[in-house]
């Protein structure tokens, strides 16, 4: 007859082997998620403006103006005050050399410094970091050209 303490054993020896979870992200790896999207000579970089694209990459509030944004000049067939990617601050690219520098400012806050080469001149973004329960979004860019949340206040 089992005892107690064997089942007690038993039920530690399966917790033990159940699978892992997979930890979520840090904002380390979300960021270095994004800027994979644009090294080498072939990369593509993000779809920044694309239908639903700003969701996956921003705070909600962001999002909103972006695509709010994108909506508008795509009705009077301009360009937006988003006429560049904010990820690296132009239109095109030819990135190497990057790297990525996270430190916590507050809970579920980070600020990410990303330093790279854009056809061989230093380049340096600020990202203001939130932590969402969908994960880790950017709520401001803060790139040479200015910030992105100031964009949209002068458009």
């Amino acid at each position: 007859m089992p005892t107690r303490r064997s089942f007690v054993i038993a039920l530690a020896a399966a917790a033990a082997t159940r699978p892992a979870f997979a930890a979520e992200p840090s904002a380390q790896d979300f960021l270095a998620g994004i800027y994979a999207h644009y090294k080498g000579k072939n990369a593509k970089g993000l779809p920044v403006t694309a239908k639903g694209a700003p969701a996956r990459y921003f705070t909600p509030e962001l999002a909103g103006l972006i695509e709010a944004d994108a909506k508008a000049a795509a009705t009077r067939k301009e360009v937006g005050a988003l006429d560049g990617d904010p990820f690296i601050d132009g239109q095109d690219f030819e990135i190497s050399d990057v790297k990525i520098d996270v430190k916590d400012s507050a809970p579920d806050k980070a600020t990410g410094t990303v330093t790279f080469k854009n056809f061989g001149k230093d380049t340096t973004v600020t990202l203001d970091l939130v932590k969402l329960k969908q994960g880790w979004r950017v709520d401001d860019i803060h790139m040479p050209s200015g910030s992105l949340r100031a964009l949209f206040k002068k458009a």
